[in-house]
């Protein structure tokens, strides 16, 4: 069965059935009758289990298996049976790498030059995946391996992320995977995550007081899916994407986690780096003769950062560590699941440590609620503020990010951060590859300059799989990435991946036979303000200055101008041109030209409808608009919410509490106005309403509130201000409950459902709008952040 197996053609996918051509007779019994058994479509003989880990914003200093001060066991179990890979590479943002990883092709070659929220309709930067570039999971599936994804997925257009679809860039059925669990989007809470069985959305089986955290939970589902998968096909390898949300903002952790590393920050990003930086050299991750780059001075140094703030900032960095070790705890518990049911030592591990660089979106001083910085509301929350509610961060009552500097620091030793794709800050990650059964290598480094792309065809080497021709009648666009195989063996290895360009928002590089050419074009947490043309290029020779800090530019000016024009024919070869710097005119669908889900004035929603993020909603922000409800309430226990919005950050949400109407809007966290009825509702028939009349004048103002049951006025109030620019990150839009995080404190978490009916709830917007007062640079931050 095997020989007949390895001798199946699997250039074209889906395997033609073959139809049998022999001789049918009138009678099963008849002895001439004969047909071959039916066989399972298994892989090659000899194909590995597969194992891709995706740590996410996580920079090449800061885990202990690359020099990093951050204690991570359980990589550095991996590396001990396998290799660590010092100029392995992304693409220095989220969905791009992804999409690259699990295509096998460069991120703007698969429409993801950028994150899903600010898709154009230009080929590189729409979002869409061509049906010409097949997805390695969809690949494998079809050559007989069960396939499993566990966590992120950012690389969902937003007009498809709602429940009617399409569902062809999800995971499943599009991604090829045959089991998704987890959350659609940049980020989630990881103490109320919003999360999707396949494409059904799902609730978290606890909550934080009773322990419930989602590193925890999709680790428990990815080992179930394992074992089971194990069980049942023992003989059958398999394909699990295990990408959790750490150590992506928010920086949600148990606090005894954060504890482990109380007083260990204390010296600052400033020394943290020069620590690194040695540990780095000796463990062998850097080379003895390498230079430790020097902070911009748009950084601040840390002894400019006033005494009375420095302990929450050392907190931050407490919080970051402790999630990131965390997160290795529950990769060991799942490595640990491997070698349960015998299977570890037949397991390709990629172990990715960050889909980018650190992340430098959280503010110069950090945050205790993003949700403060996507609405331009960073003004609101003072050093003292901080202060006050330092014990908060990591915690259900934060939304937190650590300072800038802190994201530098875990880029050790290159300049900048994630979004830099010109340096190898933004895409330089510490990666490891282990496969005991395939690997004799044992604890080894390997220097082969390497690509995220370069991950797929490797998996099908190691797996005898040939790259398919056509996948469901398509021809297929080749691989663009180079297997990493050689390299297994041999240390002394050719460098088969010699080319390579990089760009994000503007911030490009090429890099080519040991020669870069880098243009910082914006910083993360500002827009563009220049023309492209007027980028300072920099030229550096990594044969010998292996972290970009000596610019050759001017000495070799020749050699410059060759790569410089080398990058042009990689960036008009794989779809980079036009190259796309815009702010505001992306946020405009109709300028960007990508599809919107919800147009027009008014909305209706129905029972049963949740989990709508902001895409899929019409938008209430800077503008009068009403909400109606139709509803029946029964003769006692008059309560619950009738419509949601968000949640304890910042959200709103129409509800009744003891029979009568409530209208409540949290700004922030900082504080919730709440509007309540005169007295209750009666049982029965009712269309119920909240009109808020806004100010005008301006983004965030307030309005008037007005309660109606039929025509009557019941109620009246204030909303002092509002979010100007975002709702939620990630909390959604849902019916007759309030899902994840409670809106008002007037009702928990969980228990919160109408207990009467609803027919429908409607909202009708205003006819002002002031979105035109939006700041462009502040749009394009908003989205950075979100990613």
């Amino acid at each position: 069965m095997a020989s007949e197996q390895h001798e199946i053609q699997r250039s074209v996918l889906p395997i033609p059935d073959l139809a049998y051509t022999g001789t049918v007779m009138y009678d099963a019994t008849d002895p001439d009758t004969h047909y071959p058994p039916i066989e399972r479509l298994m892989p090659p003989s000899g194909a590995p289990n597969v194992v891709i880990i995706l740590i996410d914003d996580a920079g090449y200093g800061s885990s202990s298996a690359f020099g990093g001060p951050i204690e991570t066991p359980n990589f550095e179990r991996v590396a001990a049976r396998g290799l660590k890979y010092t100029r392995f590479h992304t693409t220095a943002l989220c969905s791009p790498t992804r999409a690259a990883l699990l295509s096998g092709r460069n991120h703007h070659t698969v429409g993801m030059g950028g994150i899903t929220e600010i898709a154009t309709s230009a080929p590189g930067y729409n979002s869409l995946r061509p049906n010409n570039c097949a997805p390695l999971a969809e690949t494998l599936r079809l050559n007989g391996y069960n396939t499993a994804q566990f966590g992120k997925c950012h690389e969902v257009p937003v007009w498809e992320t709602s429940p009617v679809g399409p569902f062809d860039h999800w995971p499943t059925p599009g991604g090829g995977f045959e089991h998704f669990y987890g959350f659609i989007g940049g980020e989630t809470n990881q103490w109320y995550p919003a999360l999707y069985e396949g494409t059904t959305p799902v609730e978290p089986w606890g909550t934080p007081e009773q322990g419930y955290h989602f590193m925890a939970d999709m680790t428990d589902k990815a080992i179930q899916w394992t074992k089971q998968q194990k069980a049942l096909a023992p003989d059958k390898p398999f394909f699990v994407y295990f990408a959790p949300g750490a150590t992506h903002a928010p920086h949600h952790v148990p606090e005894e986690w954060a504890d482990k590393y109380k007083g260990k920050f204390d010296q600052g990003w400033d020394a943290l780096r020069e620590e690194t930086f040695e540990r780095q050299k000796k463990s062998g991750v850097i080379p003895q003769d390498a230079v430790l780059t020097v902070r911009n001075e748009c950084i601040p140094a840390w002894e400019d950062m006033s005494d009375e703030l420095k302990p929450v900032l050392a907190r931050e960095m407490e919080v970051y560590a402790g999630y990131m070790a965390y997160a290795d705890h529950y990769v060991g518990q799942y490595l640990d699941a491997l070698e349960e049911v015998g299977a570890l030592d037949d397991t390709l591990i990629y172990l990715i440590v960050g889909d980018n660089g650190a992340s430098a979106e959280g503010t110069m001083k950090g945050t205790t609620n993003e949700s403060f910085t996507l609405n331009g509301m960073t003004a609101l929350e003072t050093d003292e503020f901080l202060i006050e509610h330092a014990d908060d961060l990591g915690t259900p009552r934060s939304y937190n990010h650590y300072a800038i500097a802190w994201a530098h620091a875990m880029d050790t030793p290159y300049q900048w951060t994630k979004q830099i794709a010109s340096h190898w800050g933004g895409t330089r990650n510490g990666t490891i590859v282990s496969w005991p059964n395939g690997i004799e290598a044992r604890g080894e480094v390997r220097n082969q300059f390497a690509h995220v792309i370069d991950v797929a065809p490797s998996i099908l080497e190691a797996a005898g799989i040939p790259e398919p021709s056509t996948v469901n009648g398509i021809t297929q666009r080749p691989y663009e990435g180079r297997p990493m195989n050689a390299t297994f063996a041999d240390e002394k290895a050719p460098e088969y991946h010699e080319t390579q360009y990089f760009e994000m928002f503007g911030n490009r590089a090429i890099f080519h036979k040991g020669w870069t050419a880098v243009a910082r074009h914006k910083f993360p947490w500002l827009g563009s303000d220049h023309p492209l043309d007027d980028d300072v290029w920099e030229l550096y020779d990594v044969e010998t200055d292996w972290t970009q800090s000596h610019d050759l530019a001017s000495e070799q000016p020749a050699k410059l101008a060759e790569l410089q024009r080398l990058f042009l024919i990689q960036a008009a070869r794989f779809n980079v041109l036009p190259m796309d710097v815009r702010s505001i005119e992306r946020f405009n669908p109709d300028l960007a030209g990508r599809p919107t889900l919800i147009t027009g004035s008014s909305q209706t929603f129905y029972p049963g409808m949740k989990r709508l993020t902001e895409n899929s909603v019409i938008s209430i922000k800077n503008k009068s608009f009403t909400v109606t409800a139709d509803l029946a309430l029964p003769d006692t226990g008059r309560g619950g919410v009738v419509i949601s919005q968000g949640g304890a950050f910042g959200g709103w949400a129409m509800y009744v509490k003891n029979g009568a109407l409530c209208f409540a809007y949290n700004l922030l966290g900082l504080h919730t106005d709440t509007v309540r009825a005169d007295g209750p509702l009666t049982p029965g028939d009712h269309t119920v309403s909240v009109r808020f009349a806004y100010d005008g004048g301006g983004l965030a103002k307030g309005g008037d509130v007005t309660l109606f049951d039929g025509n009557e006025q019941i109620g009246s109030g204030r909303v002092q201000s509002t979010m100007p620019m975002t709702i939620s990150v990630d909390e959604s839009v849902d019916i007759g409950q309030d899902i994840a995080s409670p809106v008002s404190t007037d009702y928990g978490a969980g228990e919160n459902a109408f207990t009467g009916t609803i027919r429908y709830v409607r909202i009708d917007l205003g006819d002002d709008t002031h979105d035109h007062l939006v700041d462009p640079a502040h749009k394009l931050q908003i989205a950075m952040t979100r990613q």
